[in-house]
C-alpha cells in the first residue's frame, strides 16, 4: 500500500510539473495566442486615439510589423522547432537553447515598443537578432541531414532582409519603403504556407480519412508543386518593383487559378464533420480568395477587394496558424487529435473577423470604425478561447507520460 501511495504521488508530481519548455511548440505557441489576442485591441486603441506616430513612420506600420515580426514569426518558430525533430529522427529542441531563443523574441517585441525612447542601433539590434538565432537552432540538422526542406531556410534569410530593411525604412521615415518592406514579407511567409500546406494538409487529410475506412484518392501533380513555388516567388519580385501594375493583376489570376486546382485535389468535401481537419482547408481557401480579391483591385479598381491583403495576411496567416496550434499542441502532448466544440466556435470566430476585416470597410463605410472593432473583438476572443483551453496543454507534460 505505502508503495502504491508513493506511486501515485509520483505520477502526481510528474502531470504538475511545468514542462513549458521541454518542446518547441510549447512557449511559442503559448506566446502566439498572447500576441495576437493583445495586438489587435492595442491597434485598435491606438487608431481609434489618433495615435502618435510610430519612430518617422504612421502608428499602423507598428501593427503591420508586429503582426508579421511577432505574432506570425512565433508561430513559425513554433513550427519549425517542432517540424524539424520530426524530419530528423533527433530530439526535440528545449531547456536553455529554448530559453534563450524565447528571451530573444521577446527582446524584439520591447524593442519594438521603444522605437523613439532608446538608441535606434541597439533597438534594431536587438530585433534583429531573433530571425538567425531560430536559424542557428534549425539549420544544422537541416544541413547535416540533406533534408529536403533546406531551402526554408531561404525563407527565413529573406525574411530578416525584409525586417532590416523595414527598420532603415523606419529610421528614415521612409512610408514608401515600409510599405514594399510589409508586402515582400507577406509574400514570403506566403511561400513558406505554399510549401508546408502542400506537405501537411494532404497527408493530415489522407491520414484521417484511411483511420475511418475512406478511401484517400489525394490528387497531386509535380509540376503543379514546382510551378506553384515559382509562382509564389515571381509574385513577391513584381510586387517589389511594380506592385500596381498590370503584370502584378495577372499573377494575381493565374497564382488563384493555380491555388484552386491544387486545393481541388485535395478531398475537402469528406473533411466535413472533423474541425480540426477542415480548419485547415479553409485556411488554405483564403489563399485563391485573397489573389481573386487582388486581382478584382489591381485590374478593376473594384471597391469590396480594396482589403485583399488583409485576406492574405489574417485570413492564410492567422487561420492557419490557429489551425496549426491546435493540432499540433494535442499530437505533441500525446492526445486525441479531435478538438472540443469551443474551439470549432474559434475557427468561426476567427472566420468572421477576417470576414469583416475584409470587406466590412466597403460594405459599412459610414460606420468603419465600428465595422472593424467587431472584427477585431472577433479576433481576440478567438485566440481568448484557444488561449482557455490550451494553457494547460502547453505548460503540462504530455498526458502519455512521453517526454517532449
Amino acid at each position: 500500500m505505502p508503495n502504491l501511495v508513493r506511486a501515485v504521488d509520483s505520477q502526481e508530481a510528474v502531470s504538475n510539473r511545468f514542462a513549458l519548455f521541454d518542446y518547441g511548440f510549447r512557449p511559442f505557441f503559448l506566446l502566439a495566442g498572447l500576441y495576437a489576442a493583445a495586438i489587435v485591441p492595442i491597434w485598435l486603441y491606438l487608431h481609434v486615439h489618433h495615435a502618435a506616430t510610430f519612430g518617422a513612420l504612421p502608428a499602423m506600420y507598428w501593427h503591420s510589423h508586429e503582426m508579421l515580426f511577432g505574432f506570425v514569426c512565433a508561430a513559425i518558430a513554433g513550427f519549425l522547432l517542432t517540424a524539424v525533430p520530426s524530419w530528423n529522427n533527433m530530439r526535440g529542441f528545449a531547456g536553455l537553447p529554448l530559453m534563450g531563443l524565447v528571451a530573444v523574441w521577446l527582446g524584439g517585441r520591447i524593442a519594438m515598443a521603444t522605437v523613439g525612447n532608446a538608441p535606434f542601433w541597439l533597438m534594431a539590434a536587438v530585433e534583429l537578432a531573433f530571425v538567425p538565432s531560430l536559424a542557428a537552432l534549425v539549420a544544422p540538422a537541416l544541413i547535416r541531414n540533406a533534408n529536403r526542406n533546406t531551402p526554408l531556410l531561404g525563407v527565413l534569410a529573406a525574411l530578416w532582409i525584409i525586417d532590416a530593411l523595414f527598420l532603415v525604412a523606419l529610421k528614415g521615415g521612409d512610408a514608401a519603403l515600409a510599405t514594399r518592406a510589409i508586402s515582400l514579407a507577406i509574400d514570403f511567409v506566403l511561400v513558406l504556407v505554399t510549401v508546408i500546406s502542400g506537405r501537411i494538409v494532404p497527408s493530415f487529410t489522407a491520414n484521417a480519412l484511411r483511420r475511418r475506412g475512406d478511401t484517400a484518392n489525394i490528387v497531386s501533380h509535380d509540376w503543379l508543386e514546382k510551378t506553384l513555388v515559382g509562382l509564389m516567388i515571381a509574385v513577391a519580385i513584381v510586387d517589389v518593383f511594380a506592385p500596381t501594375a498590370l503584370w502584378s493583376g495577372l499573377l494575381a489570376v493565374l497564382a488563384a487559378a493555380a491555388h484552386s486546382y491544387r486545393l481541388s485535389g485535395w478531398l475537402s468535401f469528406k473533411t466535413r464533420g472533423e474541425p480540426i481537419l477542415w480548419v485547415l482547408h479553409l485556411a488554405y481557401a483564403w489563399l485563391p480568395i485573397g489573389f481573386v480579391l487582388k486581382a478584382c483591385w489591381l485590374l478593376g479598381g473594384l471597391e469590396f477587394a480594396m482589403k485583399w491583403q488583409h485576406a492574405l495576411a489574417a485570413g492564410v496567416f492567422a487561420t492557419m496558424i490557429l489551425a496549426v496550434m491546435t493540432r499540433v499542441s494535442l499530437g505533441h502532448t500525446g492526445r486525441p487529435l479531435v478538438v472540443r466544440s469551443a474551439i470549432t466556435g474559434t475557427y468561426l470566430l476567427l472566420t468572421l473577423s477576417i470576414l469583416g476585416r475584409v470587406f466590412g470597410g466597403s460594405l459599412w463605410p459610414h460606420h468603419y470604425v465600428l465595422a472593424i472593432s467587431v472584427a477585431g473583438i472577433a479576433w481576440m476572443s478567438s485566440f481568448l478561447i484557444y488561449l482557455a483551453f490550451y494553457v494547460r496543454i502547453l505548460v503540462r507534460p504530455r498526458a502519455d507520460g512521453k517526454p517532449g
